[in-house]
């Protein structure tokens, strides 16, 4: 065999493993069609589809960092370790919420659920010493709501439907009402600015219902840009008390906000119920707020009940960048001699940061 014979040889080898090789038909294996997460903007900023439902989800919550000093804010009366004397010292307290949205449009209206866990660390005193340790987990919030029924873990309609005592941290310096409540309520909206709610409660800790009778809470809104009225009245069926609040808010340009707040209750068996948290029959509370700017607002709170208990609380919130705030707070309480309580008074300040998501 010559080199020449060899050649065409093994080109027809090649040839022939080429020609068996693009017989076999190469297959690509077609991608998965892949699922993008798409932008919800039917119920505000930050939701977006659940993939594979028509279900909008928002998950957030905020990471806070508090520093408490003085007679009301502070840790008094702390055991020293060195000589068994008593010190103050700060409350310190870091917190880290997680909260989830949900909407959905059915033939039955909006179906929507909220939920918000909390997890705490920080000092309170144990056996006279101070212990700075995890505080566990608490479940905030947990409810679902369909059109303007709403069902499960909630805070007080109470409360929650008048308002909170104005935009200060220690807004309780006279209490206007307990808050956690697992419920059932429903709330009417006339789409003309006026509202009606009813909601039916558990309450918690010594104000738990002790019976198959719910703590009870009807409520009368109407709202405009100006402001508006709003009044409450709530029945704790454990205790056979009752107790109500009116409350008025005026907006006096785009800067300045105003509200005034009155409370009356009973105490024909109890000093307090789960409604009724002021000493005496009857409360007050009053407060403004003033945008300075868009970073910066002043916050302050006046409050008195009739157990002779004083309040006042004022702040100065400062947003460093969007969605980390700083605010610097001052409280001042004076309590009378009265049956309710002996006499005390003190000062006290908080500072918090806070940083929201």
């Amino acid at each position: 065999m010559n080199i020449k014979s060899l050649l065409l040889g093994s080109a027809a080898a090649l040839i022939a493993v080429s020609g068996a090789r693009a017989a076999d038909a190469v297959v690509v294996a077609e991608p998965e069609p892949a699922e993008y997460v798409r932008i919800c903007d039917v119920y505000g900023a930050g939701y977006f589809y659940i993939p594979g439902t028509e279900t909008c989800l928002r998950i957030g919550g905020y990471l806070r960092y508090d520093i408490g000093i003085g007679d009301r804010e502070g840790t008094r009366d702390v055991i020293d370790v060195r000589n068994g004397g008593l010190n103050d010292t700060y409350y310190k307290q870091a917190r880290f919420a997680f909260k989830t949205w949900t909407g959905q449009e059915t033939e039955l209206g909006t179906l929507k659920t909220y939920t918000e866990t909390r997890i705490n660390f920080g000092n309170t005193v144990i056996g006279g010493y101070n212990d700075a340790h995890n505080k566990g987990i608490s479940l905030n919030f947990a409810w679902v709501q369909l059109g303007g029924l709403r069902i499960g873990k909630d805070e007080s309609a109470f409360n929650t439907f008048s308002g909170y005592a104005g935009n200060v941290i220690d807004d309780t310096i006279v209490g206007y009402g307990d808050f956690d409540t697992n419920l059932i309520s429903y709330t009417f909206d006339a789409g003309n600015g006026f509202s009606a709610l009813v909601s039916l409660e558990q309450g918690e800790g010594i104000y738990t219902i002790d019976s198959y009778m719910p703590h009870v809470v009807l409520g009368a809104k109407y709202a405009q840009g100006w402001g508006g009225v709003v009044g409450v009245v709530g029945y704790d069926s454990a205790s056979e008390e009752w107790a109500g609040k009116v409350r008025l808010d005026v907006n006096v340009g785009d800067q300045l906000e105003l509200f005034v707040m009155g409370g009356y209750g009973t105490e024909k068996h109890f000093t307090r119920n789960f409604y009724k948290q002021w000493d005496g029959k009857w409360a007050i509370w009053g407060g403004a707020t003033y945008n300075v700017n868009d970073k910066t607002s002043l916050n302050a709170q006046l409050s008195y009940d009739q157990g002779k208990t004083f309040g006042l609380a004022a702040n100065v919130a400062y947003t460093i960048v969007p969605g980390f705030t700083i605010t610097a707070e001052v409280d001042y309480f004076n309590q009378s001699a009265s049956k309710y309580h002996g006499k005390d008074d003190g000062v006290g300040g908080i500072l918090r940061f806070q940083r929201n998501f």
